[in-house]
């Protein structure tokens, strides 16, 4: 029997950090899950463009996904930030875009702030599949 939790992962980063900064944050976030199996990638629409959040889903093969902060605004979080809203137009990314790329899931881990060596935060944050889209 499989007791491997399907995921979905919300990403929040700051522009222009690094494939092992985004690599490190997310296999910190994961490791005291136990067994997991991400089905997607969430992030902001913005990071659309983001050279490491891409480079990191072709590797690990996970689809990726991105929100407008308008869908990311509407879903209720349990960590909002007054400064993400003020920066980014909406309380949360990591936990919003994994809730909505989970498909109506539960969040199964909080937003957790990582910093590279280069001082560039990573958030990130876990859901649960749901039976949603």
């Amino acid at each position: 029997m499989n007791n491997t939790t399907a995921i979905a992962l919300g990403l929040g980063c700051r522009r222009g950090v690094s494939l092992a900064d985004l690599e490190q944050a997310v296999d910190a976030a994961l490791r005291p899950l136990g067994q997991v199996r991400v089905c997607r990638l969430a992030s902001h629409c913005r990071k659309a463009d983001e050279p490491a959040l891409l480079a990191l889903a072709r590797a690990r093969g996970w689809p990726l996904q991105f929100f407008p902060e308008e869908a990311l605004a509407a879903v209720a979080v349990p960590t909002a930030s007054a400064r993400v809203a003020r920066v980014i137009g909406t309380p949360s990314v990591a936990e919003a875009a994994a809730l909505l790329a989970a498909g109506g899931g539960e969040l199964l881990l909080p937003r957790c702030v990582w910093r590279g060596a280069d001082g560039k935060a990573v958030t990130v944050a876990a859901a649960v599949m749901g039976d949603g889209p």
